[in-house]
């Protein structure tokens, strides 16, 4: 064999015998194990390389590489280099333990994700040295001989070398919903992937009959690896979040150096020498980096996406934790996502009337109920528990659930109180329905053995079994509704058969397509009696009825979809399904209210360049789109993205991987998903569910309005440092708090009451206003405006402190300083209280009911007091203990603030925003 594994292009093109010999391998022998390890040595293993896993250094290196990061870093450098050590080298600790915590917090979502597929590893028959054994399919080599059934995985690329009833489910890989029939002749060379029907490929799987076939590629060369090294290429950008807080850091620094330059020159006009002055400037412009932002960011993301994957929805990356908070269309597919993915029998047309049938999944418990012709929505009470399939005016009901059972590849098992099929799942729904009524396929097949089957022909839209009964053979025949209703000439009554009329077959069509339109999948049965098991099976038939199988939609879905409408997300359906099924399933789980909304087909989306104004406004604000492609899925996408959406994207085939790296968030379904859509998405959904989804948007909005909390929160208390030093300067007392105290303030209580901002729950409202404008800044200009009145409040309080305790009480210098350092750090935590949404209540809030709010504060207060007492660290920081009448001082100016805070809160609510942050923004910006 050639070492090159492509060394035939297109193996579908020639004979079997000419693709063994290529691989120098026999049918009935297969490969020798020791020439299996050779070709595994030689190839590797049969592996889709997964898309470039950033190194462990790489991760660790992108910690240090935010402007705040960068900029913390200098300032640390700033401090070491003016003698300052303690400031730099605390500042250097407090960077290592953010990067520790992103860093293994990546790791950990990585591990997670890794785990998940590993839980999809399979084994594979094959055969080598003449017997057959099962091997893990990632030492399958080019050439093995692969023995496949029912149910089984493909685990490459393969060449059918013979086949028996083969069919094979490529959705996946090429959109198809409907199971392709598989042979070993040969296809035309320049046939496309989707009609070559002597090909089996890695990722799809057998639904039907057992297969023989030779391995002709394997890992990265198959069909799924090209695709899968495609995706692997695209460029990696900056989040916007990283980006909303790189610019909040470019906005401090003009900030920083406006105020230490006023501070340095008042101080030098003040008669101070010019180099300490120098010093001092640079030493609190320094100290005033909010070195807690970066830290209380990383974990704050860390935390919601713990939280996340609780309710089952793996977030790949930090990022993408908070650009869920801006979704606003999510595109869901419909099977599994929407619905169980179980298909159910749920309805029976028979030529008396219509039966329904109970018990939904894999319920093998259930009945069979005829409405009430009166109208008035009650069942017919007909024999206990529903209808009694023995008696003769039920017979054709019965015949029709024989025929189900019998026309059938699907199969049935229960272990351990679990009921599990294989085989298509419309085949197995049949199959339940049998066992509700107590037919058992393996004991029919015993009175009545098959002897002959014809498999499902896509000319014919038919399939057919023949089974012995009496010496004579009865066919079972079970197809598309208009293919079967043609072939047939009589039909089955109560009474016996009578002739099936034009007149007749016009009606089982239109009961076909009321049903079609109901949302239900519609299968016909018919059956005749033959002589000879070599007649033709699709002549002359007798019409027993007609099947309504549904996918039914999840009970949690539909008050789901109404929480998202309230909070301004569209849910927008793109399903491969028919326009009737997809609109049933969107009406009944309350994407849209109209039985007859618009439904848009696949085949009418176009690149958006292509479009019309008119199209374009039709597409965007339709809910409903049918036989959709993967092509239409990117098209749909791009046309919501220049609309200024975000759009969250759900895919679960390799079909659908360019489309999940294209939404701003790709859902993947961690189930049924493949490998390759997995890696292309930002989110993988364990469970596969809908409402898991609706979990992580709400997480992610409630993680960016924490964010923006803590933001502010950290800002006001750096801010307020600044001014507090600059209101004293400028009237001439001693500087209010000392470059190492504001570091100490800086860690101690930035850090712990920031992330126990972070870590408040979600209020009521969160999910009851419209998402937030991606292009929003953190901080906005409301935000800039409540900036300056809580930085003014606290460094007001903070002077006012400190000429209360040198003028009032004639407290020396350092116990004054000590007054308002104190005045300030108290401040500062009970300001964490005006954090408060503007809409919340006083008293009950997200952070009045926030306990890490309460502990935060109190272990930050006792550690800000305990700087008094512990004698290396009050000499450090220059403090002293002040006595009765300067703890009074401390608690009533430090109120101030708090007062304020609630003061504004009110103040907004009734009479609007101040424009005083419109003016600090464009300052800024300028």
């Amino acid at each position: 064999m050639s070492d090159d594994r492509n060394g035939m292009e297109t193996p579908w093109s020639v004979a079997v015998t000419e693709v063994l010999d290529h691989h120098d391998v026999s049918s009935s022998e297969g490969l020798s194990e020791r020439e299996a390890a050779d070709r595994l040595e030689r190839f590797g293993r049969n592996e889709l390389r997964e898309s470039e896993r950033k190194p462990w250094w790489k991760i660790l290196y992108e910690q240090f590489t935010g402007f705040i990061i960068i900029l913390l870093g200098a300032a640390a450098l700033g401090a070491l280099a003016i003698g300052e050590t303690i400031e730099g080298y605390s500042v250097i600790a407090v960077l290592i333990i953010n990067g520790i915590i992103g860093f293994v917090t990546e790791m950990r979502a990585i591990s997670s994700m890794e785990s998940l597929q590993e839980l999809t590893e399979i084994e594979t028959r094959v055969r080598r040295d003449g017997e057959d054994h099962e091997i893990p399919a990632e030492e399958l080599v080019p050439g093995d001989l692969v023995v496949l059934e029912a149910g089984d995985v493909v685990p490459a690329d393969l060449r059918v070398v013979e086949a028996n009833k083969l069919q094979a489910d490529e959705s996946a890989l090429t959109g198809e919903s409907v199971p392709v029939g598989k042979t070993s002749d040969v296809i035309d060379a320049d046939a496309p992937l989707a009609e070559r029907e002597n090909m089996l490929y890695k990722g799809t799987y057998v639904t039907r009959g057992s297969v023989e076939a030779v391995v002709v590629s394997t890992g990265m060369d198959t069909e799924l690896g090209k695709i899968s090294e495609s995706l692997q290429e695209a460029a990696e950008e900056k989040t916007p979040l990283q980006q909303r807080l790189d610019e909040l850091g470019m906005k401090l620094v003009p900030l920083l150096v406006v105020v230490a330059t006023i501070v340095l020159l008042s101080g030098w006009l003040r008669g101070h020498d010019l180099l300490l002055m120098v010093e001092e400037a640079i030493a609190l412009a320094i100290a005033t980096v909010p070195e807690g932002l970066p830290i209380v960011a990383t974990l704050v993301l860390a935390r919601g996406m713990w939280r996340m994957a609780d309710r089952n929805a793996l977030i790949s990356n930090l990022a993408s934790v908070e650009t869920l908070g801006s979704t606003n269309i999510i595109a869901t597919d419909k099977t599994g996502t929407l619905t169980e993915n179980e298909m159910t029998v749920s309805e029976i047309e028979l030529a008396s009337g219509t039966v329904e049938v109970t018990g939904t999944g894999l319920d093998t418990e259930g009945t069979f109920h005829r409405p009430d012709e009166s109208g008035d929505g009650s069942d017919a009470a007909i024999g206990d528990g529903g209808l009694k399939l023995d008696a003769p005016e039920n017979r054709p009901l019965d015949e029709a659930l024989e025929v189900g059972v019998l026309c059938n590849n699907a199969s049935v098992t229960e272990t351990d109180g679990e009921t599990e099929t294989t085989g298509d799942p419309m085949e197995a729904a049949l199959l339940i329905a049998g066992l509700k009524a107590d037919i058992d396929r393996d004991d029919l097949l015993d009175s009545m053995p098959e002897a002959r089957e014809v498999s499902f022909d896509p000319s014919v839209k038919m399939m057919a079994t023949y089974h012995e009964v009496d010496g004579r053979y009865k066919v079972a025949v079970k197809g598309a509704p208009r293919a079967v209703v043609e072939a047939a000439t009589r039909q089955v009554t109560e009474d016996g058969t009578e002739d099936l009329s034009d007149g007749a077959k016009e009606d089982w069509i239109e009961r076909s397509d009321r049903m079609a339109e109901d949302g239900l999948r519609v299968l016909a049965l018919a059956r005749k009696t033959v002589d000879d098991p070599e007649t033709e099976p699709y002549e002359n038939l007798e019409l027993l009825g007609l099947v309504g199988l549904i996918d039914p939609p999840r009970e949690e879905v539909k008050s789901t979809i109404e929480t998202c409408k309230q909070a301004g997300i569209r849910v927008v359906m793109v399903t491969g399904d028919h326009a009737g099924t997809a609109r049933n399933i969107a009406k009944s789980v309350g994407i849209v209210d109209s039985d007859d909304a618009e439904v848009v087909e696949g085949s009418e989306l176009d690149d958006p360049e292509n479009l019309s104004e008119d199209e374009k406004e039709r597409f965007a604000n339709a809910s409903i789109f049918a036989r959709v492609n993967p092509e239409n899925k990117l098209d749909l996408i791009e046309l919501h993205q220049g609309l200024g959406s975000i759009v969250a994207m759900t895919g679960d085939g390799v079909n659908d991987s360019p489309a999940l790296k294209s939404a701003d968030i790709g859902v993947a379904m961690g189930q049924r998903g493949t490998q390759v859509a997995q890696e292309a998405s930002d989110m993988i959904l364990r469970d596969d569910n809908f409402t898991s989804i609706y979990h992580a948007v709400r997480e992610g909005r409630n993680i960016f309005r924490n964010i923006r909390k803590f933001v502010l929160y950290l800002m006001s208390c750096n801010v307020s440092e600044l001014t507090s030093i600059l209101l004293a300067t400028l009237v001439g007392l001693p500087l209010p708090i000392l470059p190492l105290q504001i570091l100490f303030l800086n860690v101690v209580n930035d850090i712990f009451p920031a992330f126990a901002l972070g870590a408040c729950d979600a209020g009521d409202d969160v999910m009851n206003r419209p998402p937030r404008d991606p292009d929003e800044p953190i901080m906005t200009r409301t935000n800039w405006t409540e900036l300056a009145l809580y930085g003014t409040a606290l460094s007001v309080a903070t002077v006012g402190a400190l000429a209360i305790a040198g003028g009032l009480y004639g407290q020396g210098s350092r116990a004054a300083v000590t007054v308002s350092f104190l005045t300030l750090a108290f401040g500062q935590l009970f300001h964490v209280f005006n954090m408060r949404e503007v809409t919340s209540n006083l008293l009950r809030n997200e952070v009045t009911e926030n306990l890490y709010v309460w502990g935060a504060v109190a272990l930050s207060g006792i550690i800000v007091a305990s700087t008094l007492y512990i004698p290396g660290v009050s000499t450090a920081l220059k403090t002293t203990p002040i006595g009765v009448e300067g703890w009074t001082v401390v608690f009533g100016m430090s109120l101030i603030p708090l007062v304020v805070g609630q003061i504004e809160r009110e103040t907004r609510r009734h009479f609007g925003t101040p424009k005083l942050g419109t003016m600090i923004e464009n300052a800024l910006s300028d």
